[in-house]
């Protein structure tokens, strides 16, 4: 049997599992939906036994899949979407309340009171984040106060917080390790970036105990072993990154000025800082990209958040399409000038605007305008918010001439013109478009001994296909100056 790295790679509307070669070769692959839940409008949560379950079933048929070609997985690596916050019985490992996606917006309000109370720029100042209901801290502070006596149990260390990496790593190694990585830590408002761990004025801030945080490791090392059990075999989890890092990873983005942006549920844009914590001036984000051996590299990050969840809406709420892919050439039929714009704020908008109240709209319509119009402006619309983060990006000093692109829409063709159209930057597809699953691979077989050092993963990264600007700066210009005033009348502040 040949050594190969399974990837677990747990996203916001599916997990999958990846058996990948050393060299990133796709061995076999296993896919599995997940509902998603809206208890309130705004609110979005998932069943955390329906993700555990989920993995499980994907890790088997992927493995299962492997060996019946020659392969095992010598080590494992976990990749998720980050934010999402669970909180469980130290004893059982069972939830104490659906799993708050990052998406959900239910506490708000609270980040108003805290931005009342004056803590927002401190808040800044240590994790680099913006004061919004994206991140963790508020959702675990909402699940302890709204389950009966949870807060007193996590004061007496009988529940564990943790985003969904933690959650899958206690479950596969049977209750044993407690732990998250960097990444995902600093995405939590809960981690002192520059002191590289977990504040105790933060944790008092947010009203979350210190007593059920995971331990904070490195990207990659030993985390653990999955229960032979489970899986079949006693596997070491020796990688663990959150999503938007380990498709940065995975795009070989290890020198400062490299970018990438990943077109998924959201899209989220990743810069590379180096060992510089940019402070932006445009409210973006200061995130860790990495840490390894203790040295922690850092990234400028903008989150948008409704991209390929704009074209499920397209398919699902509207019957505009039977399926997501259809959506191309549907968009290729459309009037180039029908001036149709659509905002897509269904859960508000991210950077750099952070309007936790704003809602979606659709801007310039006429009797002309139809499925295929708004069909292209839904994918405009992810163009032009990648616009406006390379824009903030370019306003903090930070500016990248080319941008490698993954996700679920980087395969689409028109998708990529238009977008490349309408930032005016050259964008590059890779060879190997499962970058996300490919970067927790890498860190697997960085921690596993499998590779001497990160830049081993330069060398493993191709270009498939460049798509360079077309349309001239007046047209683009014109566009842009739409879509700002349709993002202007939508916004609440």
């Amino acid at each position: 049997m040949k050594d190969g790295i399974l990837a677990i790679d747990q996203g916001t509307t599916s997990s999958r599992a990846i058996l990948f070669s050393p060299e990133g070769a796709v061995i076999a692959l296993a896919q599995q939906e997940f509902p998603q839940i809206y208890p309130k409008p705004g609110w979005v949560e998932h069943d955390p036994e329906v993700i555990w379950a989920t993995v499980l079933t994907t890790a088997r048929e992927a493995l299962k899949a492997g060996k019946s070609k020659g392969w095992r997985a010598a080590c494992a690596g976990i990749t998720n979407q980050r934010e999402t916050a669970i909180v469980w019985d130290r004893k059982t490992g069972q939830a104490i309340h659906n799993a708050i996606v990052w998406q959900d917006r239910r506490t708000a309000e609270r980040c108003r009171e805290l931005a009342a109370s004056g803590a927002a720029p401190d808040i800044t100042a240590q994790t680099g984040l913006v004061l919004d209901p994206y991140f963790s801290a508020t959702k675990y502070a909402f699940i302890l106060d709204a389950v009966d006596g949870a807060r007193e149990r996590a004061k007496r260390s009988e529940l564990c917080l943790g985003t969904v990496d933690s959650y899958l790593l206690w479950r596969l190694t049977g209750g044993q390790v407690h732990a998250t990585d960097a990444t995902n830590a600093s995405r939590t408002s809960l981690y002192d970036l520059k002191a590289a761990r977990w504040d105790e004025g933060l944790a008092d801030v947010f009203g979350v105990p210190m007593t059920g945080l995971p331990d904070v490791r490195d990207c990659a090392g030993e985390f653990g072993t999955i229960e032979a059990g489970l899986l079949g075999d006693a596997i070491p989890v020796t990688g663990i990154a959150g999503d938007q890092q380990a498709a940065a990873i995975g795009q070989a983005c290890f020198a400062p000025g490299e970018a990438k942006s990943t077109y998924g549920t959201g899209a989220f844009l990743l810069l590379n800082t180096g060992r510089d914590m940019v402070v932006s001036q445009n409210q973006l984000l200061s995130t860790v990209a990495y840490r390894l051996k203790g040295e922690t590299a850092f990234a400028m990050e903008g989150s948008v958040l409704s991209a390929g969840a704009t074209v499920q809406w397209l398919r699902d709420g509207l019957g505009l399409f039977t399926k997501a892919s259809e959506i191309e050439a549907l968009a290729a039929s459309a009037d180039p000038d029908s001036g149709v714009v659509l905002v897509p704020a269904f859960t508000g908008l991210g950077a750099p605007w952070w309007d936790a109240d704003a809602r979606g709209a659709i801007y310039g319509l006429s009797r002309g305008a139809g499925r295929a119009e708004i069909a292209q402006a839904a994918l405009d619309s992810t163009a032009f918010q990648t616009g406006d983060l390379l824009t903030a990006m370019a306003g903090d000093g930070m500016k990248t001439v080319s941008l490698k692109v993954d996700g679920g829409m980087a395969s689409n063709d028109r998708f990529l013109q238009r977008l490349a159209d309408l930032t005016g930057i050259e964008v590059v597809r890779p060879v190997n478009t499962e970058t996300t699953a490919w970067g927790s691979a890498f860190l697997a077989g960085l921690g596993a001994g499998m590779f001497s050092s990160i830049e081993d993963g330069r060398a493993l990264w191709r270009a498939d296909r460049s798509f360079a600007p077309q349309l001239d700066d007046g047209a683009r210009s014109a566009r842009i100056a739409s879509w700002n005033e349709a993002v202007l009348r939508t916004r609440t502040r």
